[in-house]
């Protein structure tokens, strides 16, 4: 079962993204948000001073996991020396503006509002089911998820790719007098997998093209096609060397695409607790029917 948990989850994660892609966008901001704020010290120090207005050591920490992902080579000093340096100027650049009146412009005050809301959005998500989200939470959910999906079957072959149905017909020959299958890809195979002998490593159906999984998934292990294959990229003699059930993946194998769907599931249902108990009207018709349009489109 190699990627039946992988394959039922990215399901469920493209449904969502289908259905409501800006919330999808929202709860990546949301965890992005909630994994760098650090908790405030009881007793944060005081670190700086402009224009004597003190600097905190929390805003210190904060401005240094909001820094571009390209900090994260440098040194551990050099990146505290860098978000320092930020602070610094967004501090010294913010009381000039306060200064110069742009703190009570009312373009500046609307877009002050919704930065509130949205840091508010993401602290209730946070508080609510990011931190709350336990490790033993999502591996009850992986353990659901192998419980209820049937395994899929898999084969493991290998296949010699040649260009007429003569050639083809000359290998099955070769492999009825007993030549090794692994040689004769290695010798005759014109696909890229014929230095490897012709293996394809195992497979389940829908990854090859239909005449040729037909024939694959005909075969019991060990044995050959008797009759060449023909498909758009030429003439295939087939081996079967195995068949099984496909493996589940292992839990830190997906443990963070659980994470992320448990997230966004449990953001949805936070969303539609607040709509039952908050009114949202559009009034502006032109963009409740864009919004409706979008929803339609997001459900088909």
């Amino acid at each position: 079962m190699k990627i039946v948990v992988v394959a039922a989850i990215s399901e469920e994660v493209k449904i969502m993204h289908r259905t409501m892609p800006w919330r999808a966008a929202i709860v990546a901001l949301t965890i992005c948000a909630g994994a760098g704020a650090a908790a405030q010290d009881a007793e944060d120090k005081v670190i700086a001073t402009i224009g004597g207005k003190p600097v905190y050591q929390s805003e210190l920490t904060f401005a240094e996991s909001d820094l571009d992902p390209q900090f994260s080579r440098l040194p551990a000093d050099q990146r505290t020396a860098a978000a320092l340096s930020a602070l610094l100027d967004i501090k010294l650049m913010a009381q000039q503006a306060e200064g110069a009146g742009l703190g009570k412009d009312e373009a500046f005050q609307r877009r002050l509002s919704f930065l509130k809301d949205r840091a508010l959005h993401n602290e209730y998500f946070r508080t609510k089911v990011v931190d709350g989200l336990t490790d033993d939470a999502v591996r009850a959910r992986y353990e659901q998820e192998i419980a209820a999906t049937e395994p899929e079957q898999e084969i493991k072959a290998r296949h010699i790719l040649v260009d007429s149905e003569e050639q083809a017909k000359a290998i099955i020959a070769d492999l009825d007098g007993g030549t090794d299958f692994v040689e004769l890809a290695k010798e005759k195979s014109t696909g890229p997998s014929g230095p490897q002998g012709g293996d394809l490593g195992y497979f389940t159906r829908g990854r090859m093209v239909p005449e040729f999984e037909e024939a694959a998934f005909a075969l019991e292990p060990g044995s050959y096609t008797k009759e060449p294959i023909k498909t758009q990229f030429g003439w295939h003699v087939i081996k079967v060397e195995d068949r099984r059930d496909t493996p589940p993946p292992q839990f830190e194998q997906v443990a963070d695409q659980i994470r992320r769907v448990l997230l966004q599931e449990q953001y949805l249902a936070l969303i539609q607790e607040a709509r039952d108990a908050i009114e949202v009207e559009v009034t502006d018709q032109d963009l409740q029917s864009l919004l409706d349009k979008a929803n339609a489109q997001g459900q088909n």
